[in-house]
């Protein structure tokens, strides 16, 4: 129920569950498909604070949430009622869109469902490699044959996983399409493939027609092409058999007939048009790897912004399954970190409670890979800072092409890639490349900001990031309760005021706002304040917690003393409270409402420090006739 009041405005702003194809999410992103896109409100989601950013791009609606995007993406579901096609971005809308969006939206649909995977995976082999290099593990031990297992397993067995994701994707019965999958890397067709492979193999056919063997462990294109021609096989022999056999012929044709044809036709096919795309790669690399490192390090950030980053995922696994190696995936890691750097130093910098908080999270969250918070928090809304990342990475990307570094497993483009980067006979120079291109990229955006890349306060200003003189920021992190909510009728009533209460996550009040502070308790458990914009407001720890006599209270400012954003107020141990049996709804009321016209929620269902809670709107000047 967290993220209901989210989901409810998401659905609401996308046109409602009718309008809606297709629903699927990424790291960050809710990835919609809508019937119609001139029904959703794009501005008015941005407003909500639960919401980084708006992308319409590849043919996709995208809300950019976060880390826990999950969480959200289930609550849409469950508001939407979302069916099991739907969720898995089966599209029956019929919208015409362009070549590349259609590309773009098929691979995402086809890989958003792993990313989580594939991430995980390229982890756990990046550290298995350590652990080898470090002599903490050798390759006969069974606690690394164990662990090798778990993070190649998706891999190798990537066809099976794929058909049922494109499956879904297509519109067929995924099981069907992941039993072709299945089929590829079946050991009796491994078995034949690696008899092919010895001298004097007999050859074989399929009723006459010669058999081609290759193998399709980690492959990608196969088993997708294999799949739409399924689906659509699928959806012609649903229509034209008697429903009473069609539950059982229907898959039976699929598989009869899509299994022969992906080994006789559709294999090699795909396996050339693989092979084509990674010697092309190659010889594009081969001609100046300095450059293609620069480009991609420049561009990358940009191609997620627009979900163009999603064409390019293919082709690295791509480059895996066919050489054994990728060069493309250690160029985007200056990318990343070059953002990460430069949102680095705008947390170090800033004196905006609120800029400095959501780029300090974003931090961590792009070390681990997750950019799109501090790109469109807090860097691409600032321009320079965005700029400073984007020339970060250009650097570091050209070290790293310069280097010939390359990874030996997938995943995607985080701290742990350094890991992923060390070859097979141990440590050399293009991992020492590797690490030097990152670095450079990490601290030349840092050192650029810091320096030139600090937004002026009209900056700040034009993309809501500074405190406006009536916003009055949240004082602790919680979730949000209205105040006709609040188990006290005074406060209830609104007799001391409008406003808004928080129940405490934490144990600690921090200063909504820059002002001083206009009265202090006795007993420390309320505090009030007087903002330099005039604003009054009363901060009340906990429902009839004047009782407690202020034991489990230590107040850090007295009345008197200047505040800013941000400041420490005052301290309380939330378990006493709690143990005493007292409530901690927090209310945070504004003493003198009436001097203002409106006074409107900003937070959702939760909040954080430093984060907009209210918004004030002052009374008109009242003209005095001549």
């Amino acid at each position: 129920m967290e993220y209901q009041a989210l989901a409810q405005d998401i659905l609401a702003r996308v046109g409602g569950k009718e309008n809606i194809v297709s629903l699927v999410h990424c790291a960050t992103r809710l990835r919609f498909k809508l019937k119609n896109d001139s029904k959703a409100d794009a501005e008015g989601l941005k407003k909500n604070p639960g919401v980084i950013m708006v992308v319409e791009s590849g043919g996709q609606f995208q809300v950019v949430i976060g880390n826990h995007v999950h969480d959200v993406w289930q609550a849409v579901s469950r508001e939407a009622g979302m069916s099991e096609s739907a969720a898995a971005g089966a599209d029956e809308s019929g919208k015409k869109t362009t070549l590349l969006g259609q590309l773009i939206d098929i691979v995402s649909a086809i890989f958003t469902p792993l990313v989580g995977l594939l991430a995980a995976s390229g982890i756990m082999k990046g550290l298995l490699a350590l652990a080898l290099v470090c002599g903490w593990l050798s390759p006969q031990s069974g606690t690394y044959q164990i662990w090798f297992a778990a993070g190649d397993a998706l891999f190798y067995f990537f066809p099976l996983v794929l058909g049922y994701t494109a499956g879904a994707k297509f519109g067929g019965n995924p099981f069907i399409t992941m039993m072709i999958g299945g089929a590829l890397v079946h050991p009796l067709m491994l078995e034949a493939f690696n008899a092919s492979q010895q001298a004097g193999a007999v050859a074989q056919s399929f009723f006459g027609i010669p058999v081609i063997w290759f193998n399709y462990s980690s492959s990608v294109i196969p088993i997708v092409l294999a799949a739409w021609v399924s689906c659509w096989l699928e959806k012609r022999s649903a229509r034209l058999l008697p429903a009473s056999v069609k539950n059982f012929f229907t898959p039976f044709i699929c598989l009869a007939v899509t299994v022969p044809l992906t080994f006789l036709l559709i294999g090699p096919a795909a396996t050339w048009l693989s092979q084509l795309l990674a010697n092309g790669y190659q010889w594009i690399y081969a001609l100046a790897p300095w450059l293609a490192g620069a480009a991609m390090g420049a561009l990358w950030q940009v191609c997620v912004i627009f979900g163009l980053h999603w064409g390019l995922v293919p082709l690295m696994i791509n480059n895996l399954a066919v050489l054994g190696h990728d060069s493309m995936l250690p160029m985007v890691l200056p990318a990343v970190m070059g953002q990460v750097g430069a949102v680095a130093a705008i947390a170090v910098r800033s004196r905006d409670l609120r800029q400095k908080m959501l780029a300090g999270t974003s931090v961590t969250a792009g070390i681990f890979g997750i950019t799109e918070p501090a790109v469109y928090g807090i860097n691409l809304p600032l321009r320079r800072p965005f700029i400073f990342g984007c020339v970060g990475g250009a650097v570091g990307g050209a070290i790293v092409g310069l280097s010939n570094t390359h990874v030996y497993s997938p995943g995607f483009a985080n701290v742990f890639t350094l890991a992923q980067m060390i070859p097979s006979g141990g440590v050399d120079a293009t991992l020492w490349g590797g690490i030097a291109g990152t670095l450079v990229g990490l601290a030349l955006s840092f050192v650029l900001t810091l320096v030139a890349g600090m937004p002026t306060r009209s900056d700040a200003e034009s993309v809501g990031l500074a405190v406006n003189e009536y916003d009055v920021l949240a004082p602790m992190s919680g979730t949000v309760l209205p105040l006709d909510k609040v188990p006290d009728t005074t406060f209830a009533s609104g007799l001391l005021g409008q406003g808004v209460a928080i129940i405490p996550a934490g144990n600690t009040v921090h200063a909504p706002f820059a002002g001083e502070v206009s009265s202090l308790f006795q007993t420390k458990h309320a505090i009030g304040l007087l903002s330099d914009s005039g604003i009054e407001v009363l901060i009340h720890v906990g429902i009839d917690t004047v009782k407690l006599g202020g034991a489990p209270f230590t107040a850090h400012v007295q009345p008197g003393d200047k505040v800013r954003p941000g400041d420490l107020l005052v301290e309380f141990d939330q378990q006493a409270i709690l143990d005493a049996g007292y409530d901690l709804a927090t209310p945070v009321i504004i003493t003198n409402s009436e001097n203002y016209r409106e006074i409107i929620t900003e937070a959702g269902s939760s909040v954080e420090t430093g984060m907009p809670l209210l918004s004030l709107s002052a009374q008109p000047a009242v003209a005095i006739p001549g």
